[in-house]
């Protein structure tokens, strides 16, 4: 697997179109940082470190519906590992004029693109969400 962001990024788009309450996939420290960003934000219930069926460390991801729809609308992958994108603090996008959130990998952690700014951070662009 050449990236494990947009891995985990797909199976969750696809799990909450077919309206699954859960999603499993493989473990790794930057996923867990992305989730703790989406779970903060409010586009996930939650998720729980786990074994999978195979032994191997797996993510068991709740996610979030509201009045039957899925609370992630859009779920993008910026910096892609052939075109990686970095951005100032002043240039990180805001997505839908800031009723999403952008995904930042900072020096100082992953974090929401209004935290980066607050920080006066820049870093990746990881990914976007709507």
């Amino acid at each position: 697997m050449n990236d494990p962001i947009a891995d985990m990024l797909t199976r969750i788009r696809n799990s909450s179109m077919r309206g699954k309450s859960t999603v499993m996939t493989p473990a790794s420290k930057l996923r867990a940082w992305v989730l703790d960003v989406l779970a903060d934000e409010g586009y996930i219930r939650g998720y729980e470190a786990m074994t999978g069926a195979d032994g191997h460390p797996a993510i068991e991801i709740s996610l979030k519906y509201y009045e039957g729809e899925p609370v992630i609308r859009e779920l993008k992958r910026v910096s892609k590992p052939g075109r990686r994108v970095y951005m100032g603090s002043n240039d990180i996008p805001q997505v839908r004029q800031g009723l999403g959130v952008s995904i930042v990998s900072t020096s100082q952690g992953v974090m929401s693109d209004a935290k980066a700014r607050s920080a006066n951070i820049g870093g990746e662009v990881l990914c976007t969400v709507f």
